[in-house]
């Protein structure tokens, strides 16, 4: 293994260290729990959370926001789902979410508080 220098090990230090706050739970109110189970990775999930992750740091939300990955949520006709929780709102189950779906979440339901209609999946009733 090649030496690294001091600047590489302080940018290796401050992603871990990003990587750690994003996964932090506590102080979190927002959840997006991601379905990564067999059928939801085969149907994208990967690239789908990595959406979600990506729009979370680009809208400064990392402190806010907890991004979970759970196994099979029982919706794979409908995968990949995501799982959205906002204080004040429904739980919503979002279905066959695309990467560009996922920046939409965020956001219209996130930051927008507002539900996004076209790629509702479940919900329960009022």
């Amino acid at each position: 293994m090649a030496r690294m220098t001091l600047e590489e090990l302080r940018k290796l230090r401050e992603g871990t260290r990003s990587d750690l706050k994003r996964r932090e739970a506590e102080g979190k109110e927002i959840q997006i729990i991601i379905g990564m189970g067999t059928c939801g990775i085969a149907a994208g999930a990967k690239a789908t959370m990595d959406s979600f992750i990506n729009a979370i740091n680009e809208n400064q939300l990392t402190e806010n926001v907890l991004i979970r990955q759970v196994g099979c949520m029982g919706h794979c006709h409908s995968e990949p789902t995501a799982e959205i929780v906002v204080p004040g709102m429904p739980l919503v189950i979002y279905g066959d979410v695309t990467p560009e779906a996922a920046k939409e979440i965020v956001a219209k339901h996130i930051i927008g508080r507002e539900l996004s209609g076209h790629k509702i999946l479940d919900k329960p009733a009022i």
